[in-house]
């Protein structure tokens, strides 16, 4: 099949902020009579913001309503971006090699107000044909909703995009979309065995996927449809 876009994750990806997501969120729930779980946060990358916002509110037993959690913890992260941005090094110069060859999408579980402070901070607002959260989509990943969605708005078909993920359900979601999944795993937060046989191929750095191997998938990975 020949590759005809490709659809970037940003948490993870493009921003080191799965660390900056998981200290908020653990604070957050120890001040507000919660539990952190063992395989908390393993469970919430990927969630759409209500989603994780009804866990932290139901699961882990955050004496506050999830309509109260999510604006109180995306509140700290707007704080924490106002700051600093925790841009993956080298990660800004892959996008822009790939934008010149292939149109871009980003498809997040991050809220809409995070993803537009991160892309401007990054100077990669540009850079993307379109860009969508899991707040606009019935469910987040791993349900392959967003990736669906967002190949739409770029009039591709899913089986002709490379999605570029970072975490176990962000490959899941762009699997079931029937796309073709490149998998950079933070070394935090390693595949689960079945999304790693998912992943079409797996690297150790965002700064190896370059315009030659993910045109090489295109050739080397046939998908249904294409």
């Amino acid at each position: 099949m020949t590759v005809d876009a490709v659809v970037f994750d940003l948490d993870g990806v493009i921003v080191d902020s799965e660390p900056v997501w998981e200290e908020v969120r653990r604070a957050y729930v120890a001040a507000n009579g919660g539990t952190w779980q063992d395989d908390t946060q393993r469970r919430l990358m990927g969630m759409s913001t209500g989603e994780w916002a009804r866990y932290l509110s139901g699961e882990l037993g955050v004496d506050r309503t999830a309509e109260q959690v999510a604006a109180e913890v995306v509140e700290e992260m707007a704080r924490r971006y106002a700051a600093r941005v925790p841009l993956i090094d080298g990660a800004d110069d892959v996008v822009r090699r790939l934008a010149a060859r292939w149109p871009l999408g980003l498809a997040s579980s991050s809220p809409t107000r995070l993803i537009a402070a991160a892309l401007a901070a990054t100077g990669l607002t540009d850079t993307f044909r379109t860009t969508l959260s899991t707040e606009e989509t019935a469910h987040g990943k791993p349900a392959p909703d967003v990736y669906l969605a967002v190949a739409d708005r770029l009039g591709v078909a899913p089986a002709r995009c490379v999605a570029v993920e970072d975490s176990s359900n962000g490959v899941r979601s762009a699997a079931a979309a029937g796309m073709v999944v490149v998998a950079v795993p933070h070394g935090a937060y390693p595949l689960d065995p079945d999304a790693r046989e998912q992943a079409a191929v797996v690297l150790g750095s965002v700064g190896e996927l370059t315009p030659e191997l993910v045109a090489g998938l295109g050739a080397a990975v046939p998908r249904p449809g294409a």
